[in-house]
């Protein structure tokens, strides 16, 4: 390799690296596809999630003299039907391809950001500790022994409190049912966060993430993947 190749080869990396700034701590946009089986080096079985996380586009580029804080908007999977979008949408992504999910992340520094550059998951590599943000799955409206684990009530003997609540305390001083008594209520569909997950693979080529362990959501969830 000729001295020229070599200073080719090194002003593309720069090139490359001013049009992608690195993040102190990465973060992308992905899609969970499911969970797997990963066979390490040692033969070991781990449990693992794999996820789809497509480029990133930044959408918007915010900057502390003109909306107060420094952030990036990003924008992950093209929208199926542009026409269903309103024009508002359309307008925000002018010269942008219709993004289906928009996502914004505060940063201290965005000096070399622009409008338009993609993140892949080339930021991520095998080893890396992430935190990673999603909805979990909904499990509807629950009672007290699914939701809270209460103890069930007697079974026999013409019992009609198998399920039940139970005392609440409103027959007791201070004659009131207490603030933040636990009862009944709707389960999932919250946004949830496990941290310190391990980056079993990274695949750039197909856009592949796989992180041990499970993440919140069902097949299909959109996540949020950041550097621990």
């Amino acid at each position: 390799m000729t001295n020229e190749t070599k200073v080719e080869e090194k002003d593309e990396r720069a090139d490359s690296a001013a049009a992608a700034p690195a993040l102190k701590k990465p973060v992308l946009i992905g899609r969970k596809l499911g969970m797997l089986q990963h066979f390490k080096e040692d033969g070991s079985v781990v449990a693992a999630t794999i996820i789809v996380a497509e480029a990133n586009v930044v959408t918007q580029v915010r900057t502390k003299e003109r909306d107060g804080y420094s952030a990036i908007q990003l924008g992950f999977g093209r929208a199926k039907n542009p026409d269903r979008m309103t024009k508002a949408e359309l307008g925000h992504l002018k010269d942008l391809p219709p993004m289906r999910v928009l996502r914004e992340v505060r940063l201290d520094d965005i000096d070399g950001f622009a409008t338009g550059q993609e993140i892949g998951v080339d930021r991520f590599a095998p080893g890396d500790k992430v935190h990673v943000s999603g909805v979990s799955k909904g499990k509807g409206f629950q009672g007290p022994v699914h939701l809270h684990h209460f103890t069930r009530g007697p079974k026999s003997h013409g019992s009609d409190h198998l399920r039940r609540q139970g005392s609440v305390g409103s027959g007791t001083t201070p004659g009131r049912v207490l603030k933040g008594l636990r009862m009944a209520a709707h389960q999932g569909a919250d946004k949830v966060t496990v941290r310190n997950l391990e980056i079993l693979r990274s695949d750039p080529a197909r856009s592949l993430l796989v992180i041990a362990g499970a993440v919140p959501g069902g097949k299909n969830g959109i996540v949020m993947v950041r550097k621990a």
